[in-house]
């Protein structure tokens, strides 16, 4: 399965283009197959993006605009469903494809499933061994008490160690993944520090500009007063 990503070349709106480069990059850092289609310079991607965009997913005036993504025909949406799926770690299911093992999403997705339908284990994992019928039949009694009292006598060092075979397999799982991932985050927090930076000395300039204009007024104002007065 290919992803389709709709997005415009030439489009002169900067807030789309940033959009259209988050997904690319984003696309990317995953390692995902995907297409790009370009709605700019070929009339065929224009239309079959808006006809098989959904009519309850179209604006108020029925014109989807880029990014719009695709999982082959399948509609999987457009920037701001696309951008939440990040923020959840759910963008393999937003796509459409299964996550990769040992990914946030793939852990995720195993909790749930754990909490919809129980947990995984049975009760006795070891059913195929043939148990005594004395055993079953509760005959072994002795054996039961022998068990429980070494049992107490361990005490709080089983349950230290427990915690700490908790610890490593929980340690075990492969961090690849979440290294991806907390890169993509990364790389998004510093496109926003970048933007804010180049909004905040647009800002500057324009204020320098309007400054300057205002103390050209004053010093035109100040010369008439003065040619006035010397008339």
């Amino acid at each position: 399965m290919v992803i389709k990503v709709f997005l415009a070349s030439s489009s002169g709106s900067t807030a789309i283009k940033k959009k259209q480069q988050d997904v690319v990059a984003f696309l990317e850092a995953l390692k995902l197959d995907y297409t790009q289609l370009d709605i700019a310079c070929n009339e065929e991607n224009r239309m079959w993006m808006r006809q098989n965009v959904p009519e309850e997913k179209k604006p108020t005036n029925g014109i989807p605009l880029p990014p719009q993504i695709f999982n082959e025909e399948q509609y999987c949406g457009d920037y701001d469903t696309f951008f939440d799926a990040k923020e959840d770690n759910s963008v393999y299911a937003f796509l459409g494809l299964p996550p990769p093992p040992g990914s946030k999403e793939a852990v995720q997705a195993d909790k749930e499933h754990i909490v919809q339908n129980g947990t995984h284990a049975a009760e006795n994992p070891d059913d195929s061994i043939e148990v005594p019928v004395e055993e079953r039949n509760g005959n072994a009694h002795g054996e039961e008490e022998q068990v429980e009292a070494a049992d107490e006598e361990e005490g709080e060092g089983g349950e230290a160690g427990d915690e700490a075979t908790e610890g490593e397999t929980a340690g075990d799982e492969p961090p690849a993944e979440e290294e991806g991932e907390e890169a993509v985050e990364e790389t998004d927090e510093a496109q926003v520090e970048e933007e804010e930076e180049q909004e905040e000395e647009e800002l500057r300039q324009l204020e320098e500009e309007e400054e300057a204009e205002a103390q050209e007024g004053e010093e035109d104002d100040l010369e008439e007063t003065q040619e006035e007065e010397a008339e």
